[in-house]
């Protein structure tokens, strides 16, 4: 049976870190599918916990992936988000959209090591934590970032995602 440091969604997420960080990827002994569970796991404020959320930014009738990194700490405003793309509307996306976009299943979404770019925000709350903790594509894998890197790998624009 393959172990989880073993998965390929997690294999995918560490070839896609700098080495120092893909070295730091920690398997925990259950899952972690909310920013509450993660936070509990790792010892840090839930606001430290930066939740990948896949959404569906429609434009025009046609519905493409929409990453927004967001503190544990709130929730995504998809009115303020949809306003800040562009978009006609923001969408919380299906499981299977989810796997198609990122390579992941839902709880275990990880900033990076998708198929192809995604356009991504990160919420600018995030830059008050020192170290941020991120899936790292399998729901009980994480792995400890700053702001400035989770932007860089991610390409990300810094905004404000929560109303």
């Amino acid at each position: 049976m393959e172990t989880p440091a073993e998965h390929p969604g997690i294999r995918k997420v560490a070839e896609a870190l700098p080495p120092a960080t893909a070295a730091r990827i920690v398997v925990l002994s259950d899952a972690v599918r909310t920013a509450a569970a993660a936070a509990e796991a790792v010892g840090v404020p839930v606001g430290a916990i930066a939740n990948s959320l896949l959404f569906a930014a429609v434009r025009d009738g046609v519905a493409t992936p929409l990453l927004v990194l967001t503190s544990g700490a709130h929730r995504a405003d998809t009115s303020q988000v949809a306003a800040l793309v562009g978009a006609d509307a923001v969408k919380r996306a299906d499981p299977d959209f989810v796997r198609e976009h990122t390579g992941q299943v839902i709880g275990g979404v990880s900033p990076v090591g998708h198929p192809a770019p995604i356009e991504t925000l990160v919420d600018e709350t995030l830059a008050g934590y020192e170290v941020i903790w991120a899936a790292a594509g399998h729901p009980r894998a994480v792995y400890p970032t700053t702001f400035a890197d989770l932007v860089a790998l991610t390409g990300g624009r810094v905004a404000a995602v929560a109303g």
